[in-house]
């Protein structure tokens, strides 16, 4: 049982910065990318569909995204679902394509912005933590059970504390590349 604690807490903690880069990549920089548009869904054929399951995406310049529908009769559906989403993008549509100009970012904006990025990093930091401390009290538990002896636990302890600091340092290192790109101009 207690060489199994160590490869979960890796596991749980490999999670949480996976998760980490996946909640990074939607926040803004000034710069188009077709992953700002995840999890924005559009009402089609009476069903919620992911945006590039409506139209192919593309982006002609740094700061533009165009989607250009499948289906004509979804262009009214695509800029529904960009306004009701958290972006803080008005579509432009032709008729035929709708354009999203991303903005150049403010200072202030972007300082903002390196706050929440910052902050985000913190949740996961916490969340890495968390594991650990699951991971401990389960080990005190098995001493407590007699399952391992003091010595093991300690090692198990040690091993636990240098896989979170790894992790840690690794969410500090994405933390830090993020608000690079973020104070990025141009």
């Amino acid at each position: 049982m207690s060489n199994v604690i160590i490869p979960q807490l890796q596991e749980k903690m490999s999670a949480s910065v996976d998760a980490l880069k996946r909640e990074l990549v939607k926040i803004r920089t000034g710069r188009a990318s077709l992953s700002l548009l995840d999890g924005i869904k559009v009402n089609a054929y009476g069903s919620q569909m992911a945006m590039d399951q409506v139209g192919s995406m593309t982006i002609p310049e740094n700061n533009m995204i165009v989607i250009k529908p499948w289906d004509p009769q979804l262009l009214p559906g695509i800029e529904k679902a960009i306004l009701a989403s958290d972006l803080g993008l008005t579509p432009q549509s032709d008729g035929n394509v709708v354009r999203l100009i991303i903005p150049a970012l403010t200072g202030e904006r972007r300082k903002e912005l390196v706050k929440q990025v910052k902050k985000v990093g913190e949740e996961y930091k916490i969340a890495v933590r968390n594991v650990r401390r699951d991971a401990i009290d389960t080990l005190k538990k098995m001493k407590k059970d007699k399952d391992l002896s003091e010595d093991e636990v300690f090692r198990l302890q040690e091993e636990a504390q240098k896989q979170t600091d790894t992790f840690i340092s690794q969410i500090d290192e994405i933390v830090a590349g993020k608000e690079k790109e973020v104070l990025a101009v141009g």
